[in-house]
């Protein structure tokens, strides 16, 4: 998934100037950025977001401005930077190519953005086909051109409002994650534990299906009550969550699968639960819990797409 957010909130917010958008259209070996990721610049040179972590920024701000007085979309490659350490390259050793075209009718229309954002705040995943050679973009899938997907934003639905929550929810907003803390116990569940978070006292249960969980959403239980718990994690796997995780022993994460499998739930379905949740780092305290389980979720989202 490519974190074009601010890309998409500085277009939106640009409606009506003369933009030119870059994008990495394809990739080889160590590149700095995925593919798909883009960079909006404006005519007066501001920009937003990256295409290479700053090795050719500098070059692609030309070929933008080049687009915005007139040029036509095209493809720019950049490899492995030789003899000077300043010249336009990729000194990590990787190749990129880059489609740079104008924000306008008849390339990247501008009402794409709002698409795009229109989509994501639906919890839909959008993508958007290129004609490389002309440089038009179009909503939908289009065999043989490059296609850009826009996955909804990444949530994590944390049940339970104990002390591994509170780091859980920091390492997961640093990674761009919006964290969701839902118990019913309202005297765990308070602003003061979790400042700036979103805050659910409703039944598990019926707070993860309210939020309708899908390839982008983990669901996280921390409370070690099995009446919270449970009810979490079986709407959970009733639904295309992409990462589902319960906290707890080898002992009680058995005793908690034969729970679920007298609910009715299949090995397969069973499956989908990393518990004891999170990758053995053999932490020790909160903060290190928190860590495993974050790699964890990470690394579930990552498999996925």
């Amino acid at each position: 998934m490519n974190d074009n957010d601010a890309v998409i909130r500085k277009a939106i917010e640009w409606h009506g100037q003369p933009m030119a958008l870059a994008t990495v259209v394809s990739t080889w070996g160590s590149a700095p950025r995925p593919r798909g990721s883009h960079m909006i610049v404006h005519g007066d040179g501001r920009f937003e977001g990256s295409i290479s972590g700053g090795c050719v920024e500098a070059d692609v701000l030309q070929r933008a401005a080049d687009v915005i007085a007139g040029r036509a979309a095209h493809v720019e490659r950049y490899g492995v930077a030789d003899g000077d350490a300043w010249a336009v390259g990729l000194p990590c050793g990787g190749e990129i190519s880059v489609l740079v075209q104008p924000v306008s009718e008849e390339s990247f229309a501008p009402l794409l953005f709002d698409r795009i954002a229109q989509a994501r705040d639906e919890g839909r995943a959008l993508t958007l086909s290129t004609d490389l050679g002309t440089g038009i973009t179009r909503e939908g899938v289009v065999e043989g051109q490059f296609q850009n997907r826009y996955d909804p934003p990444r949530q994590l639905l944390i049940v339970g409002a104990v002390q591994i929550a509170q780091s859980l929810c920091a390492l997961a907003q640093a990674m761009g994650v919006r964290p969701v803390v839902i118990d019913p116990r309202g005297r765990f569940l308070t602003q003061e534990r979790f400042p700036g978070v979103e805050l659910d006292d409703r039944w598990p249960d019926e707070a993860i299906a309210a939020r309708r969980p899908g390839e982008a959403t983990a669901v996280v239980t921390l409370s070690h009550d099995i009446k919270i718990d449970d009810p979490a994690l079986a709407e959970a796997l009733r639904a295309p969550t992409g990462y589902v995780a319960a906290l707890g022993s080898r002992k009680s994460h058995a005793a908690r699968l034969e729970r679920l499998s007298a609910m009715g739930f299949s090995e397969d379905q069973l499956r989908r639960i990393d518990g004891p949740a999170g990758i053995d780092i053999g932490a020790s305290g909160a903060a290190e819990i928190a860590l495993s389980i974050a790699a964890g979720m990470i690394a579930g989202f990552n498999a996925r797409g």
